[in-house]
């Protein structure tokens, strides 16, 4: 065998060689992975490859982690990996991984905002959301947030949350308040969010809101005081629950809260009133309503007169007390 041919053959060997070996490279990162059940995995912000790679073998994604690197070298993808929370699905590849990882929607999570919380739960219920990174440099002022539900991704800052709620907020009154009821007894978007913070502090029903909103309307036409217990409690404690009921001393207390003793509205408002309190506000019912108090089925008996509101209030003191009874028999 001539020299030529010996190298042709050698070459031939080497070719035959080299694509047995790519082969297998191949079928090593395209088999399925050895993960069983669906897993989040988290990729920190400055983590290199090596790092990630490392992870991954010890969470149970790779079988071994030179291939993940080798792959992410190959393709040219060790600098595409995004930070991000992903879920990795079962028995996912090498190649699927580095995709999720390169191309992949990150994991979005949510906090959901209660309606009528005040500004300073709400900051303390975002600093205390997992996920979420940073600080609230200030608390904002109370009524300017929007409750809702928000996604957001891991490693979002608490911050740029609390600014979206601000920023709904506005967009919201933007669209409502071009379109309120005519002649309504206020005249600024601040009073608006200030009635509707007391309508939601009042009833968590949204069908009856528009009917408490029209009592507490009716009342401000009449130059009559609200008389709105969350109003006492909010200026009691600044936004705080206060945990039994109000006292005596309280209702007569002066403060600039207390509808039960000042008229008009409070100077602003008492908590972060949801979507349906602002639009009950600023689209009351059409009523002749002045009173109404809990029904004991979860929503208000409502009456034009004082002495139909006496009325409800007794039916209502005996349903409280035909309760506690009830409960003192069981405890018995």
């Amino acid at each position: 065998m001539t020299r030529g041919r010996v190298t042709i053959s050698i070459f031939a060997l080497l070719l035959i060689l080299t694509g047995l070996a790519g082969g297998l490279f191949y079928h090593q990162i395209s088999r399925p992975g050895p993960l069983t059940a669906p897993q989040r995995i988290l990729v920190e912000r400055g983590k290199g490859l090596g790092a990630i790679a490392h992870m991954l073998e010890q969470r149970g994604l790779l079988r071994d982690r030179l291939s993940f690197r080798l792959t992410a070298r190959l393709l040219k993808a060790d600098r595409d990996v995004r930070a991000g929370e992903f879920e990795i699905k079962p028995y996912a590849s090498v190649l699927e991984i580095l995709d999720e990882l390169r191309f992949g929607d990150a994991v979005l999570r949510r906090v959901t905002i209660p309606e009528g919380l005040s500004s300073a739960q709400i900051v303390a219920l975002l600093s205390e959301t997992e996920g979420l990174v940073g600080e609230i440099d200030r608390i904002p002022a109370e009524g300017t947030l929007l409750p809702e539900t928000y996604y957001f991704s891991y490693g979002d800052e608490r911050q740029t949350i609390l600014k979206r709620m601000e920023r709904a907020q506005l967009d919201l009154l933007a669209l409502l308040w071009p379109d309120r009821e005519p002649d309504l007894p206020f005249s600024t978007e601040l009073e608006a969010i200030t009635l509707a913070s007391i309508i939601e502090k009042e009833t968590a029903n949204h069908a009856e809101k528009p009917l408490v909103a029209s009592v507490f309307v009716n009342r401000l036409r009449r130059n009559m005081r609200l008389q709105s217990d969350p109003t006492v409690i909010y200026g009691v404690t600044g936004g705080e629950p206060l945990g039994r009921p109000i006292l005596r001393s309280e209702l007569d207390r002066e403060t600039p809260f207390n509808t039960y003793r000042i008229k008009g509205l409070p100077p602003h408002p008492i908590a972060n009133p949801g979507a349906a309190s602002i639009a009950a506000a600023l689209h009351p019912a059409d009523s002749d309503y002045l009173y109404f108090v809990a029904d004991g089925k979860g929503g208000h008996a409502f009456a034009t007169r004082l002495f139909e509101h006496n009325a409800n209030v007794a039916r209502w003191r005996r349903l409280l007390k035909e309760r506690a009874t009830s409960s003192e028999t069981v405890l018995k």
